[in-house]
């Protein structure tokens, strides 16, 4: 009896681990189909998103025919809009003084006061205020938002006085800087000035003007805006202060633009409302270059059709914050949905839009933790997806470093293409002044960056074009723009 127990137990033992073994053997090849079709997606991506030197001249040499045909027309262009800016001067090197300046981006006011000493000397005593308009006031009419920001610009300028040195430009010569950074909240009376006139010294956006220093006076405010400049002028601006070969000027954080000095002789006549210029200072509003040699993938194509601007700004959704992430969210999509890489069930938080930032992805891509600790920590913060597996881990890192290289190689297709254009490519140094998060704090895409400026130049050229940071960070564009004109106010008399 004992001894047919014995049996039993051995024989269901042994049925067991049989049982246990094929579901283990089962098991381990489905996590082998399941990190081949991973695998696949993403190879397949990676191909489609691919940006070899040859595709990059392509794309650059298109980025120049565009350029050269909105030139020379004056209407808008379905690409580049390329906007003549009112900007009449750009800084010398030589300004001198305690200047303010703000930069309006979103629904948010930066106010800016600092000393330029001169181009061999840093910014300094460098104070900085941000604020967020209230609901309140974005809820009003555009001449209470006006008086709201005019308020706000007349107590910052009281907290941060002018301390008076010798041979100081008096105050009420002085000139405030305004920059603006699209896009700019919907309800804001600046919003409609952004891109929609070839020439940016139009109708709408001078009555903004007028509507902002008429506030301003009445704060008891004796500088007035020239202008409102698009901030990716303002880097231009700062990058020509400290040296005379700063021809270009690109904007890479939430959105992107690019500026350039353009001789006026290749602006259409009617364009360029300045005859007796030398040169020309353009807002090539360059998010909506398009050309058929961009990468463009199924996902480009999913983000493109989900966006506020179906069909538009092209450009911007592979080279810009605002999309690089919302195009790894759509590739994790797919991953969750055909592999299960995230579990059985798709969270339900992937399917939701932009919710990647920039910040986000840098971390995530320049994890070098073990097993992306950080990569897991992130997934779990943005949508509660915990406990991953490190194939799941490694792979959302591997995503992220496809689509921040083709934006980043793409972006300096575009720089190249503006060094072509102004044909300083084999015989003249030019600078180029970058500025925005992706920039500055994305390490890996600013690296890739800089290495296709470099690929596509070789070494024969490639010290031509100097690439480097704005001068004392996002929004003192308004600090170097408003020295500027207050030079120029002074030389006019």
């Amino acid at each position: 009896m004992r001894m047919r127990k014995n049996v039993v137990v051995l024989v269901s033992t042994s049925i067991a681990v049989v049982v246990v073994g094929a579901l283990i053997r089962k098991w381990k090849q489905w996590k082998e189909q399941q990190l081949r079709h991973v695998k696949q997606i993403i190879r397949k991506f990676a191909r489609e998103s691919a940006t070899p030197l040859s595709k990059l001249w392509q794309v650059a040499d298109d980025m120049v025919s565009s350029m050269k045909i909105s030139l020379a027309s004056s209407d808008e262009s379905p690409t580049l809009n390329m906007v003549v800016s009112n900007v009449t001067s750009l800084p010398l090197g030589d300004e001198e003084g305690f200047f303010y300046g703000v930069s309006l981006y979103g629904r948010n006011l930066l106010m800016l006061c600092a000393r330029l000493g001169g181009k061999k000397k840093p910014i300094s005593a460098l104070q900085r205020q941000d604020i967020s308009i209230p609901d309140a006031v974005l809820a009003g009419p555009s001449l209470e938002i006006t008086d709201y920001i005019a308020t706000e610009i007349a107590k910052f300028v009281s907290m941060h006085p002018e301390i008076e040195i010798e041979d100081s430009e008096p105050v009420e010569n002085k000139k405030f800087g305004f920059t603006l950074s699209y896009p700019v909240h919907q309800a804001m009376p600046f919003s409609d000035t952004a891109s929609q006139h070839k020439n940016a010294n139009n109708p709408v956006r001078q009555g903004m003007v007028k509507d902002l220093n008429r506030a301003l006076a009445t704060h008891g405010m004796t500088m007035p805006v020239v202008s409102l400049v698009d901030e990716t002028i303002g880097g231009l601006a700062g990058g020509r202060y400290y040296n005379r070969e700063s021809v270009a000027a690109v904007t890479l954080g939430t959105t992107t633009n690019a500026a350039y000095v353009e001789p006026a002789e290749e602006v259409a006549s009617d364009s360029a409302q300045f005859p007796n210029s030398s040169e020309l200072v353009i807002s090539m509003e360059w998010g909506n270059f398009n050309s058929l040699h961009l990468p463009l993938t199924s996902y480009d194509a999913s983000v493109d059709a989900e966006s506020s601007n179906p069909g538009s700004q092209v450009f911007e959704k592979l080279i810009s914050g605002k999309y690089l992430g919302e195009v790894v969210r759509h590739v994790l999509l797919k991953l969750a949905k055909e592999t299960a890489l995230f579990g059985s069930t798709v969270p339900p938080k992937l399917m939701i839009p932009y919710l990647i930032r920039p910040s986000d992805m840098a971390a995530m891509h320049q994890d070098t933790s073990e097993d992306r600790e950080i990569v897991g920590e992130k997934l779990g913060e943005i949508f509660e997806i915990h406990n991953c597996c490190p194939m799941a881990r490694e792979a959302v890192a591997e995503v992220c470093d496809i689509v921040a290289e083709r934006g980043a190689r793409l972006a300096g297709a575009g720089i190249v293409g503006i060094i072509k254009k102004l044909g300083r490519i084999k015989d003249r140094k030019s600078v180029v002044t970058v500025e925005g998060e992706l920039y500055e704090h994305y390490r890996i895409f600013r690296n890739y960056l800089h290495s296709s400026v470099w690929q596509m130049l070789g070494k024969d050229f490639s010290d031509n074009v100097i690439i480097e940071h704005s001068h004392g960070g996002s929004g003192t564009g308004a600090l170097f723009l408003a020295a500027a004109q207050t030079q120029a106010h002074h030389s006019d008399y």
